[in-house]
């Protein structure tokens, strides 16, 4: 990266040269917050698992129209756990376009993720980005960010998109769940998406695609839809409930192109009653 200019948003103590999953991330979105370095890493990736980019754009797609349901639902505040770098569809620029006075933490255990998004985000009072690992819920909701700009006595919408497929089994997923859900009153909803399958539906043939997303990018669980549901114990799904996230309230053709019923992957919304 030598004589690279490092651009405003980019912190000073943040290496450059080496990849960032984050920015990875950011780049198969079509952001712009990446460098050459992280391109190069995607690229590899994506020549392993080539439906990738398409499964975590859906996984975008999800988290922008769930955030545009709890907005229309009244929901004025918002907790994005496992948050990434706030970059193309981020929560708080569809929030505050329906609401100025719209608040959102970001919580993520990236530092670089973090750094990135404290940059970004200078000057947004009503924005706040908390480095913590999610698994932590007491040290998330005991946080100055949290307490500082949410009102936990009015409905949440808390956000785990893209995020309890990285929670393996022995770390209790349906646990963590239900810390955020007893911590935020009745009115406040749960929007999450989660890699996943019908029983019986698994192909063999994705066991190598599986292989390479965890050697390149991270270990991922896949759960059965039904354990998908189990998840969402204690809300009140909203309909469609637990579906395959192309067909999850889909807003346009191009959210259900191509296959949609057999995506691998599911998305839910559900309502603390």
């Amino acid at each position: 990266m030598d004589g690279v200019e490092r651009p405003a948003w980019a912190p000073g103590d943040i290496d450059l040269s080496r990849p960032s999953i984050a920015r990875v991330y950011d780049y198969w979105l079509g952001g712009a917050h990446n460098f050459a370095v992280d391109r190069a890493v995607g690229d590899r990736v994506l020549a392993d698992v080539p439906v990738l980019r398409e499964v975590i754009l859906n996984h975008r797609a999800f988290l922008r129209r769930a955030v545009r349901h709890l907005l229309a639902r009244g929901v004025r505040q918002f907790l994005d756990l496992g948050s990434g770098i706030p970059t193309v569809g981020n929560v708080h620029e569809i929030a505050q376009a329906v609401d100025p006075t719209a608040r959102v933490v970001y919580v993520d255990v990236d530092p670089v993720a973090v750094a990135h998004s404290r940059a970004i985000l200078t000057g947004n009072e009503l924005v706040g980005v908390l480095r913590t690992d999610v698994r932590d819920a007491p040290a998330v909701l005991g946080s100055p960010e949290v307490r500082g700009l949410l009102d936990l006595d009015r409905p949440v919408g808390v956000l785990m998109v893209a995020l309890l497929h990285f929670v393996p089994d022995e770390e209790d997923p349906p646990g963590l769940v239900a810390a955020y859900r007893d911590a935020v009153p009745p009115g406040s909803y749960l929007a999450l998406s989660h890699a996943g399958y019908e029983d019986g539906e698994w192909d063999p043939a994705w066991d190598e695609a599986k292989r390479a997303y965890d050697r390149g990018v991270s270990r991922m669980t896949y759960r059965r839809k039904q354990d998908v549901e189990a998840l969402l114990k204690g809300f009140d799904l909203v309909a469609p409930g637990v579906e395959r996230l192309p067909l999850w309230r889909p807003e346009s053709p191009d959210d259900v192109a191509g296959g949609a019923e057999h995506f691998l992957g599911f998305g839910a919304v559900g309502r603390k009653p």
